[in-house]
């Protein structure tokens, strides 16, 4: 048998429909990796055998008898932010330890009737905020090409978990570029859809205008059937919407003919690295190449972006954690004298300090007296980056960029820093302040990491966006590959 560690969701399922592997042979395969290679990676908070254990059998009864879904045996790894059925899910946070939900959110029930076997919950940073999976309230995760540097986050243990072949495919969310900084520091691909593409329903809330669920795979296609298999109407969530579900329309269509914006204001963007500008020039030529015309636009805004998000991101998770009191979930301290002191010694117990700023911050944001001045003028600012991009896409069908100005970041180096960390994200922010679908595709390597390309498309175009991913993944030759983890592994302890 092939070795089945770093096979796409395409050529599994081969494997699988012709019945040459057994969704519990794929399960063992990759539970003995996890077993392997883990304690380096820390990518996983928790693993559910048993409920991959009886996922697969059934996947395999269907196998045989040719009812599968599309997903039927897959392993599928989950951030710690979506709700399960009786699987402890905390957030990345020790104010949720102990909290299993009674129901399963939609996008994930969507994938399990898919066929998906979940192998466990993936680390991140508490409650999605930060940029290093440094943040989490149990430990960091570890880059699985260089393990002395982050992976990204805030779903850095999805993406790692991916790179290090622990799983096939993976679930994360973005608020700011949470899907696709970590893709890209980890070398996999990772899709942001348009905000209401996918329903939110079961996934705890950090900045609810700005959350999205999206997948983390090893190839655009793999990453276009996952989201095709969570998104549409759900009742269940107001916003969502119920456009077809036809994504992967024009997935192999190319990029002849098409035009692709660069920004100037992201390809200039302040911090970004040599080796990182050097591997999207290399990538924009491999599209030009391939028949795509390049052309100039601007986003005249894009410096206000990063002071915007931090405006409105913090405003709408001081109001979503409110509810974290002590009373109604997980931990609770019972030694406090009165309700008030509860709720202060709890919420002090229960969150680290990116949480607790950014709760301040976003409580400062809302109070009387400072809501015209800071939220209301953060929200004008999101209209006018929404208007730079509708102005942009009236020139070109789709924008190229660097998903990330640098590549993986040493663990501890920008902890003491709050706002160079922010500063990781000022290429995918405005994705989600304008609620536009993104993806990032690897792209090549500089010193030994992977980089990655981001293209944008307008709202409800993913399939714009998947097809110049798939088109530059065809033009290049550029895949996602599996970190070379072992002895020797960079960054490893001797």
């Amino acid at each position: 048998m092939t070795d089945l560690i770093g096979l796409t969701v395409g050529e599994l399922g081969r494997l699988l429909q012709s019945r040459r592997l057994s969704a519990s042979e794929l399960l063992a395969a990759h539970l003995e990796r996890i077993e392997r290679v883990d304690g380096s990676v820390k990518a996983f908070l928790r693993l559910t055998p048993e409920l991959a254990a009886e996922q697969a059998a059934v996947a395999d009864r269907a196998l045989r008898s040719g009812e599968a879904g599309p997903l039927a045996g897959i392993p599928l790894a989950i951030k710690d932010v979506l709700c399960v059925r009786g699987v402890e899910t905390t957030a990345g946070s020790q104010i949720l330890r102990g909290f299993k939900p009674p129901y399963t959110g939609t996008a994930v029930s969507r994938l399990f009737a898919a066929g998906a076997v979940m192998l466990g919950v993936t680390n991140c940073d508490e409650f999605a905020m930060g940029s290093s999976t440094e943040n989490s309230g149990y430990f960091p995760t570890h880059n699985p090409w260089a393990l002395d540097r982050v992976p990204g986050g805030s779903s850095g243990g999805s993406a790692a978990a991916v790179a290090a072949g622990e799983a096939v495919v993976a679930l994360g969310t973005d608020t700011g570029g949470s899907i696709r900084q970590p893709a890209a520091l980890t070398g996999v691909v990772g899709m942001k859809p348009t905000y209401g593409r996918v329903s939110r329903y079961g996934l705890i809330a950090f900045a609810s205008s700005l959350d999205q669920i999206g997948p983390f795979a090893r190839s655009v296609e793999d990453a276009a059937i996952l989201l095709e298999a969570m998104c549409g109407h759900d009742p269940l969530d107001a916003t969502s919407s119920n456009r077809p579900n036809d994504v992967r329309r024009d997935l192999e269509a190319g990029v002849m003919g098409m035009r692709l914006g660069v920004p100037r204001e992201y390809y200039e963007a302040e911090g970004i690295e040599p080796g990182v500008k050097a591997a999207i020039q290399n990538a924009i030529q491999a599209l030009r190449e391939a028949g795509a015309e390049i052309v100039d636009v601007t986003l005249p805004h894009t410096d206000y972006g990063l002071a915007a998000y931090y405006i409105i991101a913090p405003a709408e998770c001081s109001s979503n954690l409110a509810r974290f009191d002590g009373v109604r979930y997980g931990l609770s301290d019972q030694d406090a004298e009165n309700i008030t002191d509860a709720y202060q010694r709890t919420r002090r117990q229960g969150f680290g300090t990116e949480v607790r700023r950014r709760v301040m911050l976003g409580t400062y944001a809302l109070s009387s007296g400072y809501y015209d001045a800071y939220y209301l003028k953060a929200q004008k600012v999101r209209t006018l980056i929404k208007r730079d991009f509708d102005e942009a896409f009236n020139r070109c069908d789709a924008i190229v960029s660097a998903t990330s100005p640098v590549v993986a970041f040493p663990l501890g180096s920008r902890t003491q820093d709050p706002l160079s960390m922010y500063l990781c994200d000022v290429l995918t922010l405005g994705g989600n302040l304008a609620g536009l679908p993104g993806v990032s595709v690897p792209c090549g390597m500089s010193e030994g990491l992977p980089v990655g390309l981001q293209v944008l498309a307008p709202q409800w175009r993913e399939d714009v966006a998947l097809r110049v991913a798939r088109a530059y993944e065809v033009a290049s030759g550029v895949k996602a590959q599996v970190a070379p983890l072992g002895p020797g592994a960079r960054g490893a302890h001797s």
